[in-house]
């Protein structure tokens, strides 16, 4: 099935507000198998939202709104809808009711203008709003299901979940599997798995690009459930003898919840030191609960002078290999490693940008250092994007090389 999201309103056209309505719901269609191809956004204008839901109706099975639904003039989705497809406006009594209940809970006077939510196109029904006054509405109607939805985010999620998801789930097992990867880009990923796409109608995969890694989510659907969850497996197998060296974790278990069950399983204490990354690395790290057990302190030593007199970082490694090099890496790591409680040491030192990048040492040139006391492995990086996205991406990269050293422990 093809889905189509109209996502309707003048206050998402110009940008007053963030469109997060056409995330959500996709992602929750593609949970059910249903794949969505079209995204629209439309302002609240009667003549184009007509266009919008005409062309639709011609390229997709599921036609998913939100916004229009409530009380004032600007609110035309059913209005609309309802004359696009040739169909009486009726009143529903119990709605209206309703409608009028929630209005003397709060103790306020209703507007008579409310009473438009009551009305719902012939044929359909509506679906409970349990936190606001516009109800949604689903209609099937020529082989095509129209679900419209209220505008605010929080009815608009219940309404979804609890409503829409029982008329639109097909009598299939919906069986999602996500292997997570880090170390190799979206589209080198994708060449390498393109004759495992579309190879199965019951198997779709899909990528994602995140900052510095990529999500591969496998979706099966079909009525045994069995034979779903062995192609599934068969997928996953394949990946993981493809991309074994770049697979960290499955399910979309965090990277850095992966490293605290090993260092838990070790006994090992860490200690992290950052310059470039401002302590990005230690602050994923804490929002853990119990990660004490295994994360003992942190430091930012972001100047030359910080490095010196926290981590004892030898000038002349500064002067003549600079502060994002191999060498003061190694030194910075070594230095947070003396102190007491540690087993363990991760430096970062790097050049995030926008500005301080040259040929020799462009701007996303990273160096971390895993330190124990027994040996340091210096790791170099080179990373794009923007100043948030490397310090994203080398924050991820750390995690990602600690739990390759930590397996081999």
């Amino acid at each position: 099935m093809i889905a189509e999201i109209i996502t309707i309103g003048s206050e998402i056209t110009t940008g007053s507000i963030l469109n997060t309505h056409s995330k959500y719901i996709s992602s929750k269609l593609l949970e059910l198998g249903i794949e969505t191809y079209y995204h629209t956004s439309v302002d609240d204008n009667k003549k184009r939202v007509s266009d919008i839901i005409n062309i639709a109706l011609q390229r997709a099975d599921i036609i998913i709104t939100t916004g229009g639904l409530g009380p004032t003039d600007d609110d035309l989705t059913k209005e609309v809808i309802s004359e696009t497809l040739g169909l009486e406006l009726i009143s529903d009594k119990d709605i209206e009711d309703n409608i009028r209940n929630i209005f003397s809970k709060l103790d306020k006077t209703m507007p008579t203008n409310n009473l438009k939510q009551a009305f719902k196109p012939e044929g359909s029904q509506f679906l409970k709003n349990s936190i606001g006054t516009a109800p949604g509405i689903f209609l099937s109607k020529d082989n095509k299901k129209i679900i419209m939805l209220p505008g605010p985010s929080k009815e608009m999620e219940l309404m979804f979940n609890n409503e829409v998801i029982p008329l639109i789930h097909e009598d299939y097992n919906i069986i999602i599997k996500s292997v997570n990867i880090i170390g190799i880009g979206e589209s080198q990923l994708e060449m390498k798995i393109k004759d495992l796409i579309n190879k199965d109608s019951d198997i779709i995969i899909a990528t994602f690009a995140k900052e510095g890694e990529v999500e591969v989510k496998i979706i099966g659907k079909g009525k045994n459930k069995d034979i779903i969850e062995n192609k599934i497996n068969n997928v996953i197998k394949i990946l993981k003898q493809r991309f074994h060296e770049y697979i960290y974790g499955f399910d979309n278990i965090p990277i850095e919840i992966i490293v605290f069950n090993l260092l838990k399983e070790i006994n090992y204490k860490i200690g992290f030191c950052e310059s470039c990354t401002g302590g990005l690395i230690s602050s994923r790290f804490s929002r853990i609960p119990g990660v004490s057990q295994v994360f003992d302190r942190s430091i930012v030593t972001y100047s030359n002078n910080a490095k010196m007199e926290e981590l004892g970082v030898n000038s002349n490694t500064l002067e003549k290999y600079g502060a994002v090099s191999e060498e003061t890496a190694i030194e910075m790591a070594n230095g947070l490693l003396n102190r007491d409680n540690l087993d363990l040491s991760l430096s970062v030192t790097g050049i995030a940008g926008p500005d301080g990048g040259t040929e020799e040492k462009p701007i996303g040139l990273v160096y971390l250092c895993i330190s124990t006391k027994d040996k340091s492995i210096p790791i170099k990086c080179n990373f794009n994007g923007n100043r948030e996205s490397i310090q994203n991406k080398t924050a991820t990269r750390a995690f990602f090389e600690l739990r390759k050293f930590l397996l081999n422990k």
